[in-house]
């Protein structure tokens, strides 16, 4: 049996995906980036959270109402913008460095 599966919602999903992971990671920089800055960093870093984490899911749920496809094709994108993203700022060892012994 072979499931069907929607593509053009899979597609849809994978684009808000990608950008609600941009933003995401984007507003968590600079959440961190201000939170460096003050004596109380919990000040930003909570609101800075709760506001990000409040609107993945509200992008989430609108997405999930196009159907599981999207859904899926949302979190696969969310995943893959947070493993580039990780991948492109992770400090790159140095040649003959204790990294490479």
């Amino acid at each position: 049996m072979m499931a069907n599966i929607d593509w053009i919602a899979f597609a849809l999903g994978m684009m808000a995906g990608t950008v609600a992971g941009a933003l995401y990671f984007a507003g968590l920089a600079w959440g961190v980036r201000l939170a460096m800055r003050r004596a109380r960093a919990v000040n930003v870093l909570l609101p800075s959270a709760a506001i990000r984490i409040a609107l993945l899911l509200g992008a989430g749920w609108w997405i999930a109402h196009l159907g599981a496809a999207a859904l899926v094709g949302f979190a696969l994108a969310f995943l893959a913008m947070r493993l580039l993203l990780v991948a492109a700022i992770r400090p790159k060892p140095e040649i003959g460095g204790p990294e490479w012994n």
